[in-house]
C-alpha cells in the first residue's frame, strides 16, 4: 500500500508562488511515476505535470508549461511542483497520482488533494 500526502497548498495573491509537495511512503514509490493533477469547481480533474521515476523527464501541460517546475527527490520520498506567477484561474484542488512501473500490475494511487487559492 502506498499513501501520498499533500502540502504546501494556501492562498496566495495573483503573480505569487507556491511550491506544492507530495511526500509518500513506503520507499519503493521511488519506482513510480507522479503526476500532479488539479480540479477546481465545475471542472473535471486535469493534468499539470508528471516526471519518470528518476526524475530525468518531466512534462507539462503546454497551458501553463512556463510557470510550473516539477522535481522529486528519492531520497526523501518527495515529489515537488513550483508555481510561479500564479493566476486566479490557478484555484484548484491539486493532486498527486502515482503511477506504477509499466507491466508490473501494481495499483496506482492518488493522495488527498491541496487547495490553492489565488486571489486577483
Amino acid at each position: 500500500q502506498v499513501k501520498l500526502e499533500e502540502s504546501g497548498g494556501g492562498l496566495v495573491q495573483a503573480g505569487g508562488s507556491l511550491r506544492l509537495s507530495c511526500v509518500a511512503s513506503p520507499a519503493s514509490f521511488t519506482t513510480y511515476g507522479v503526476g500532479w493533477f488539479r480540479s477546481a469547481p465545475g471542472n473535471e480533474r486535469e493534468f499539470v505535470a508528471g516526471i519518470n521515476w528518476s526524475g530525468s523527464y518531466p512534462n507539462y501541460d503546454d497551458s501553463a508549461k512556463g510557470r510550473l517546475a516539477i522535481s522529486r527527490d528519492n531520497g526523501k520520498n518527495v515529489v515537488y511542483l513550483q508555481i510561479d506567477n500564479l493566476q486566479p484561474e490557478d484555484t484548484a484542488v491539486y493532486y498527486c497520482h502515482g503511477d506504477p512501473p509499466e507491466g508490473t500490475g501494481w495499483f496506482s494511487y492518488w493522495g488527498q488533494g491541496t487547495q490553492v487559492t489565488v486571489s486577483s
